[in-house]
């Protein structure tokens, strides 16, 4: 069994991006991408997301400016936050592997670089173009009731291992949550 860690991501998450961009320097690690949706995990736990709460939220733009000015990171917060992420967060799951990698970029940098609105399906479109993957496959492809599925039953899979918010990596059985747990994460890998 090769050694891996799970990796619980939503594009709505900026903490979700700065991770992402943190794991890309990890090419030595096998890291398993898991789809969720943190509002649909947030309603399961009975969390109010930090984005409703007036104060968490410019806490949490400061926060990730910081922590992307100390990486080094492209970070820009997106002034239409939270932007609804369903049909990319299905489309992660529709796609084939070998687009993935191209797919996670594009629509996290879309998101937390470049400041579009990533529910827009014509900037979805062109964002699907830029990975090679045809559009009308896409979108007729993101309805499909196992794709649909498939989303719910791993946001359910999350908050029944008690998984609460992303980014959230899982390693031996243990969870370590947040982007400033990933080293956390990777000591647990390397035991």
């Amino acid at each position: 069994m090769t050694k891996s860690i799970d990796f619980y991501f939503d594009f709505i998450s900026p903490y979700s991006y700065l991770a992402h961009k943190k794991i890309k320097e990890k090419i030595d690690i096998n890291f398993i991408y898991k789809p969720v949706l943190v509002g649909g995990l947030h309603n399961l736990q009975g969390i109010t997301a930090p984005a409703f709460t007036k104060s968490k939220l410019t806490h949490m733009i400061s926060d990730c400016d910081l922590i992307a000015k100390k990486d080094k990171s492209n970070f820009m917060w997106n002034s239409k936050f939270p932007i609804n992420s369903l049909n990319i967060m299905r489309g992660y799951l529709f796609i084939n592997d070998e687009a993935k990698n191209l797919y996670l970029k594009e629509m996290f940098d879309a998101y937390w670089k470049n400041n579009l609105d990533t529910s827009n399906e014509e900037i979805i479109k062109t964002l699907l173009e830029k990975c090679k993957i045809n559009s009308n496959d896409f979108f007729d492809g993101i309805k499909d009731p196992k794709i649909k599925d498939e989303l719910k039953t791993i946001t359910q899979e999350a908050h029944d291992k008690e998984i609460f918010g992303v980014p959230t990596f899982v390693v031996n059985n243990k969870i370590f949550w947040g982007q400033d747990r990933l080293e956390f994460a990777l000591d647990e890998y390397n035991k």
